[in-house]
């Protein structure tokens, strides 16, 4: 398409799978906006499956790590969505305040983002980050409410944040209860790198990686029943993102249905999620060899009984039918050269958790506001549940991309004013991504908890 005067031009880099709905919304929107959507990805074919014949879109091969080639592109554009793995956002952002392009990711802002805040306002632009889901939408809604509270002069005493990528509850078909909505990798390696760290009652809290998965608080949300969440790494940061430097409870983790935990903890304790070593003939050992890898020597006794010895499982307990349903038993060859245990799992794991075709996701996010209001103790609880349509636009592709495209939308059209480094926790920004959010489906649900308590 040949841009007509007046046409503004976007740039999305990367067509995967997270950039499906972001992709759809801006195509929808583009005739009405006078919008030229410019989708590169090193995968041609993909990018055009995205684009499809729509006349206000274009699809090209591009190679966004080659500097020269990407900034040729950049040069071209109003805006620019990166879509890329987190670690190559700077690098596209130094190139926009150089150009003085505006830029959006949905990632978190790394401590090299934030020292381009500066140079970012002295170019005019606006780099906005941690407009996704987890960051993104969370940010969003909590703001949302705790503004709410501190308007009407209340006081935060707890705040808890919890999201999860899970499947529907029509596709909720396996003993584990979840299948891959994401990165498997991410999901293998989660909760690694330090003790999980937050306040409670004013008291620093820190919980190793070997007990994360067996320190977990059961939350109900109405209409899809008992939900488990572990502790994220650093819920500290978010006290100064929200304005909370004195509260005393401060508190974020992710989802999971229940049992999930207690059985994952499972693979911790055996030491098949880590990362960070290589088995030797990983290519030629089977599943069961794996397992056996990590158990005492014992030429009488079976991979079974040693593995329930070790983890002290009884043999009635369901968390025995989860293991054995994942196939860790089977003469199943690997075939993965000087992999690591994590990699070994993740291999295992993708041939029983992807998902089916006919699989739809689900995203689910809850929150707790305990606060203390004309000398009383108040409680709200907000939750947002939103399912996928297909195996293209999954909840996961809405909840990341929509945000991201509405965002876009405000910045081209001046309602985002915002320059330098941002993330989305003022009024001006949240409100209307909230509100054009809610329009389409994803909106959250506010109960005020009768009679609420303050723990010890």
């Amino acid at each position: 398409m040949e841009a007509v005067a007046g046409t503004k031009k976007i740039l999305v880099i990367g067509a995967g799978r997270s950039s499906s709905s972001l992709i759809k919304y801006l195509l929808d929107n583009a005739e009405e906006n006078s919008w030229l959507i410019r989708v590169g990805d090193s995968d041609l074919a993909l990018a055009q499956e995205k684009v499809g014949s729509h006349v206000c879109g274009e699809a090209f091969e591009f190679n966004a790590l080659d500097s020269d080639i990407r900034r040729v592109e950049l040069a071209k554009v109003d805006l620019v969505i990166s879509m890329l793995p987190a670690r190559f956002h700077v690098e596209v952002t130094k190139d926009c305040i150089a150009l003085k392009k505006d830029v959006i990711t949905p990632s978190y802002v790394s401590a090299e983002m934030k020292a381009l805040h500066q140079e970012a306002i002295a170019a005019g632009i606006v780099v906005m980050n941690e407009i996704g889901v987890d960051p993104g939408i969370d940010h969003m809604s909590a703001k949302h409410v705790l503004d709410q509270i501190a308007d009407s002069g209340g006081k935060m005493k707890i705040f808890e944040s919890f999201t999860g990528g899970l499947v529907a509850p029509n596709s909720d078909n396996n003993p584990w209860n979840y299948k891959f909505t994401w990165n498997p990798r991410n999901v293998v390696l989660a909760g690694q790198g330090g003790a999980a760290k937050f306040i409670q009652e004013g008291k620093y809290k820190y919980i190793p990686y070997n007990k994360l998965f067996r320190r977990t608080e059961v939350i109900d949300i109405d209409g899809y029943g008992k939900f488990e969440g572990y502790a994220n790494r650093d819920s500290l940061g978010y006290r100064s993102i929200y304005g909370l430097e004195d509260i005393p409870t401060i508190y974020r983790g992710t989802l999971r249905r229940v049992g999930f935990c207690r059985a994952w903890d499972a693979f911790v304790q055996l030491g098949a999620t880590d990362d960070s070593y290589t088995l030797e003939g990983s290519e030629n050992m089977t599943y069961r060899e794996f397992i056996n890898s990590f158990l005492a020597y014992n030429p009488h006794d079976s991979v079974e009984l040693k593995l329930k010895s070790y983890l002290k499982i009884d043999q009635d307990d369901p968390l025995w039918d989860k293991l054995e349903w994942l196939g860790i038993f089977e003469d199943i060859k690997i075939g993965l050269k000087n992999a690591t245990p994590a990699q070994v799992l993740q291999k295992i794991l993708e041939g029983k958790w992807s998902l089916d075709p006919s699989d739809q996701d689900m995203i689910v996010m809850w929150h707790k506001f305990v606060y203390e209001l004309d000398d009383e103790i108040k409680e709200i609880n907000s939750s947002m549940v939103h399912i996928g349509a297909d195996q293209v636009y999954t909840a996961m592709s809405d909840t990341v991309g929509i945000p991201v495209a509405i965002c876009g939308k405000l910045i081209l059209n001046g309602t985002i004013n915002a320059k330098g480094v941002q993330v989305p926790v003022t009024k001006d920004i949240y409100e209307p991504i909230l509100s054009e959010l809610q329009e389409i489906g994803i909106k959250f649900t506010e109960t005020e908890v009768e009679s609420p308590v303050l723990y010890a």
